[in-house]
């Protein structure tokens, strides 16, 4: 075959259109910023020396509030999934399907879109790295809502913060250090990875939350000033964040990718305790100004002039803000956030006038659903039908006062409009999210016994049904426990136990059902280990922790769409069957 044959000319050229086009690419690619967004879990407003604590040392997120743009009046939700799933979506919370912390309350809706998928359909690179709790298994769980990478765990918290065992993507690893270093390393890793390339890297450290586990270093310094146990907990581990926040920092420096990432530092909620939060009321889980009201610094070095702003600004806003700020097309969706890109890059810019609302749900027998709702000026808060107060914020930050009397028309006014939001973002009161199974992305699902319904006389062991709380009081037949299943595809599923029991219950018959089909299996085995005892600076906090017993039921032909499975026993021997971890799904054919 004959060769082809270049000229000199011709292969100058050639290079030149090469370099022309790596210049282009180069170019776009710098206009593209990549975006760091560090969250923390429970850190309140007031835990930053900045903000006047002067108990708390947090040298780096001090630094680089100076280098920021710091919005003074910002708000996120009361509590943890609920400030997670408004962050990712740019909506309140409550239109995503979350409504709670626990027991499938938690679970994103598949169908919303996610900061993640934004960015990973602007072509960037996606990765999350910490806590999720927005729903455990696909497509609830990071990768099927637009994260390539993911490092961490899906729980709303984790036991052990010393050489944790964590998920690599589906992989489950064992990792060696604290759970804060470790979760920093693997963002920091994947920041070297992606350098040559936009990325969307997100942090949502757990710490500081229960179990309040530091290292002697830090809570030995914050007991020697005089603070009890779990202040001195809650600050040593946020000057672990704020060091490990360093560390991302001085990366992004070494890799000359300063001027290009766009790098945001907020926290969930307010203080998950009784300690300095700047004089305001409230605290994690409230609905006033110090459960919502959090510290939030955004720093694009060269192209936002560092400075304080009051403006009301939320977590709905930033999917909205982000997309504009990196030119990359916001989702379809009707969400509630504003963009806050004119404010950042232009002082003189003003936000409209709004109102941001603030809700809390707690499922019960009645309709538990209490909000405030939050102008420049004033605070209302609705604790039930006639339980209002409000406050005026400017004359009164700690909400000291209730003028609703002294103010009845502005008082209605903003009930009225508060009763209207409420209704709006939720209609109707919520159900638990069905569980998923049979994706082909997740053939394996293993569903704990927290995110079913306990019938008879089964309960949990630590009383709230929490991630990783287990079952127990399995003695009649009459004690079941529910799961309810969306299954998309037809197919056999194998159906796993996990349990503890005692030798007495030997011979017991376990049997699940679906209603028309059921399998079972005879307790073979005795399994009876003392539960542990959770490790905790804090007495009061400490919680127990159980390891199971596998038994196979067998297997279950399961049709596509709503399931409903049933656990019992047909035969009890002893006075008890024993306790309960959860099951595990796993789909083996069509």
């Amino acid at each position: 075959m004959e060769k082809w044959k270049y000229s000199r000319s011709t292969m100058s050229l050639f290079i030149v259109f090469l370099a022309a086009v790596g210049l282009s690419l180069r170019a776009e690619a710098a206009k593209s910023p990549n975006v760091l967004l560090i969250m923390t879990d429970d850190q309140g407003w007031g835990d930053i020396h900045s903000h006047g604590n002067p108990d708390i040392d947090t040298p780096v997120l001090d630094e680089f509030a100076k280098e920021s743009i710091e919005l003074t009046r910002f708000y996120v939700s009361p509590v943890c999934a609920p400030t997670r799933a408004s962050l990712l979506t740019g909506k309140y919370y409550l239109r995503t399907g979350v409504s709670g912390v626990t027991q499938r309350y938690e679970v994103m809706r598949a169908e919303e879109t996610t900061l993640a998928e934004v960015f990973r359909d602007g072509k960037y690179r996606t990765g999350c790295f910490g806590k999720w709790h927005n729903g455990h298994h696909f497509p609830n769980d990071p990768h099927g809502q637009g994260f390539e990478e993911f490092f961490g765990f899906k729980h709303g918290h984790w036991n052990n913060y010393y050489n944790p065992i964590l998920l690599k993507n589906q992989e489950v690893v064992s990792t060696k250090g604290y759970i804060t270093d470790v979760i920093t390393d693997a963002a920091i890793d994947f920041i070297k990875q992606e350098k040559n390339q936009p990325f969307f890297c997100y942090v949502p450290y757990n710490a500081p939350h229960g179990p309040f586990q530091v290292p002697d270093r830090y809570f030995d310094k914050y007991r020697d000033k005089g603070l009890d146990e779990k202040t001195a907990a809650v600050y040593g581990m946020v000057e672990n964040i704020d060091e490990n926040v360093g560390r991302l920092l001085k990366t992004l420096s070494r890799l000359e990718l300063d001027k290009n990432t766009i790098v945001i530092f907020l926290t969930d909620n307010g203080p998950n305790g009784k300690r300095y939060n700047g004089g305001m009321k409230g605290r994690k889980g409230s609905i006033d100004e110090g459960g919502v009201r959090v510290p939030f610094y955004i720093r694009w070095k060269g192209t936002i002039e560092p400075g304080k702003r009051s403006d009301l600004a939320a977590h709905i806003d930033l999917l909205p803000t982000l997309a504009e700020l990196c030119s990359i097309e916001r989702p379809e969706d009707k969400i509630d956030g504003l963009s806050l890109a004119s404010i950042l890059l232009n002082k003189d810019q003003t936000l409209p006038e709004r109102a941001l609302l603030t809700s809390r749900y707690r499922p019960s027998s009645s309709f538990n659903l209490r909000g405030a709702l939050r102008t420049p000026q004033y605070r209302l808060v609705s604790e039930g039908k006639n339980n209002l107060a409000l406050y005026d914020m400017e004359a009164d930050p700690g909400q000291e006062k209730d003028i609703k009397k002294k103010l009845p028309e502005v008082t209605k006014q903003l009930n009225t409009q508060l009763q209207a939001m409420l209704k709006d973002v939720l209609p109707e009161p919520p159900t638990q999210a069905r569980i998923p199974i049979g994706y082909p992305e997740a053939p394996v699902v293993e569903i704990p016994v927290v995110e079913g319904n306990l019938e008879g006389h089964f309960e949990f062991v630590n009383g709230q049904g929490w991630a990783h709380d287990w079952a127990t009081g399995w003695h009649t037949r009459k004690d079941q426990i529910k799961w309810e299943l969306d299954v998309h595809r037809d197919g056999a599923y194998e159906i796993t136990l996990l349990y503890t029991a005692p030798p007495s219950a030997v011979g017991s018959v376990v049997e699940i059902t679906d209603g028309e089909h059921t399998t079972k299996a005879t307790l073979q085995k005795a399994y009876h280990p003392e539960p542990e005892v959770r490790k905790d600076r804090v007495p009061e906090e400490k919680r127990l922790m159980q390891t199971f017993k596998e038994l196979n039921l067998g297997n279950l032909y399961l049709l596509s769409g709503p399931q409903t499975l049933r656990l019992s026993a047909s035969t009890i021997k002893g006075n008890e069957v024993g306790d309960v971890g959860g099951i595990r799904i796993r789909f083996i054919a069509p």
